[in-house]
């Protein structure tokens, strides 16, 4: 048989012994190299996402608060304290799309506005209430409702009370129906600084956000003295020297980081620095987006206190209790630090048995920012009858307190403590129309709430039930089987 070999084969059989040997013995062939080397593949980075970035005033949690619906409202023949003057004596007022729109002796009624006579009653703006645990430290209470203290560590700046606020809290309607419009929600005083505030309208809502405050700034609380001596005491601070200390090296820390933070923001070169949440808040109060409250009874520890502000470079805004204001008025006038008083309270403990009742009347003839405020739920229901206290002991020692000056107190004062005195605070054209029109002279015992309006719209009307509110909360729920698993 005569077979053809192909090609391929042919050149192997043909091909000498030796030189087979030494090509299945020699290396395996590369491929020859290109005339270019290709360039690596570039590098892919992913922008940082908003939540690994440390960025001023970044507003994760935004207010998503609507205004009720209003009405074109005119009451006449009615009191009226606008808080930037005197008393006006049966004039009118105009509420017009949310706003104040006139006020003095006569305004221009439109003919679709609803006319409430007020004969014999009084107007005031809306009550602003700087210190408050409402919907923090809920009723009814107990452990499941008390929110408004992270006692997990000195300092705890890392925490906001609002994600705390719970909006059912019956407590709500409750300040409405004495005449309060705008609250701030503090965190606790057990803590050297305690955390963020938050802002609300006491409006109904479903969560936190819808009661929040469009645009407000948000607050530190701060403390000193006894109380984060006493929560803490072998852990530390145990002294007040302790506590100083304390705020000093939080500060130090919050400053380094402000520094990291503002030098990436500008350069955006590398990696961003290691989000913190506690030093971020602090970094805030540093660049001034973020104002000081801060808890204080004794007048040498408040003049620390604005030591310690003087050395990192921040602005306290209030001191609040301040029982021993009166001692340091000039200094607080001096600084620009306002004063968030109880009418009468003290004696508590050591820190609060050298409190005067005159305290108030002392701050405000010094020129400083004298503030009613609560620290209460119920103390909260009944601010204008504090404030009739307050003056009642001012006159009493001689200083001659009007009630044009107190109602600054309960208004303007306040929403100046919030950096919202250009929105609320006093009846003039252009801010937001929360009022209140009271059933007489807001400083008598007798007098109540009558009416209440935020943003114009009349949330609270005493005369009429379908115009008061309950929370959920207070409706409750009766299942129609009390059995089988709960």
């Amino acid at each position: 048989m005569r077979f053809r070999l192909s090609p391929l084969l042919f050149a192997f059989v043909a091909t000498p012994v030796a030189t087979r040997v030494a090509a299945q013995n020699a290396p395996p062939a590369t491929a020859t190299p290109a005339a270019t080397t290709p360039a690596a593949p570039a590098r892919v980075t992913t922008p940082p996402g908003a939540g690994a970035l440390s960025i001023p005033n970044a507003d994760p949690f935004p207010s998503t608060y609507k205004p009720f619906a209003s009405r074109t409202t005119v009451i006449r023949n009615v009191n009226i304290y606008t808080a930037t003057g005197p008393l006006i004596r049966n004039g009118a007022i105009l509420l017009r799309d949310g706003k104040v729109a006139e006020v003095g002796a006569t305004v221009n009624a439109p003919s679709d506005a609803v006319v409430i006579d007020g004969t014999g009653k009084y107007v005031t703006p809306g009550i602003v209430d700087d210190h408050s645990h409402l919907g923090a430290n809920a009723a009814p209470g107990g452990f499941a409702r008390t929110g408004a203290n992270e006692l997990t560590n000195p300092v705890t700046a890392n925490v906001w009370v609002e994600h705390s606020v719970w909006p059912q809290d019956p407590q709500f309607p409750r300040n409405l129906a004495g005449g309060v419009t705008t609250i701030q929600v503090l965190p606790g005083s057990g803590n050297l600084i305690g955390g963020r505030s938050v802002v609300l309208k006491v409006v109904p809502g479903r969560s936190v956000q819808e009661m929040k405050f469009p645009g407000a700034k948000y607050g530190l609380k701060m403390a000193c003295g006894e109380n984060p001596m006493r929560v803490y005491q072998a852990r530390g601070p145990a002294t007040r020297m302790g506590n100083i200390a304390g705020d000093r090296a939080a500060w130090i820390n919050a400053e380094a980081y402000r520094r990291r933070w503002d030098n990436w923001l500008t350069t955006r070169a590398g990696d961003p620095p290691q989000r913190d949440l506690g030093l971020e808040t602090l970094a805030e109060v540093l660049r001034g987006n973020i104002l000081v409250h801060n808890h204080c009874y004794m007048a040498d520890e408040m003049l620390q206190m604005i030591d310690v502000a003087k050395e990192f470079g921040y602005q306290i805004r209030s001191f609040h209790h301040g029982v021993e204001a009166f001692k340091i008025a000039d200094v607080l006038a001096k600084e620009g630090i306002g004063a968030s008083l109880w009418a009468d309270w003290g004696g508590g403990k050591m820190e609060m048995m050298d409190g005067i009742r005159a305290n108030l009347a002392i701050v405000q003839a010094a020129g400083g920012k004298a503030i009613v405020h609560s620290d209460d739920p119920s103390g909260s229901q009944r601010l204008n009858q504090e404030a009739a206290k307050a003056i009642a002991a001012g006159r009493a020692a001689g200083i001659n307190v009007s009630d044009e000056d107190a109602i600054r107190w309960l208004t303007i004062n306040p929403a100046w403590a919030l950096g919202l005195d250009d929105k609320i605070g006093s009846l003039v054209p252009g801010k937001n129309a929360d009022l209140v029109l009271w059933s007489g002279n807001p400083f008598s015992i007798y007098t109540r709430a009558e009416k209440v309006w935020i943003d114009g719209a009349m949330l609270f009307d005493r005369t009429d039930p379908k115009q008061q509110w309950r929370t959920d909360f207070e409706l409750g729920f009766v299942p129609a089987n009390m059995g089988g698993n709960r």
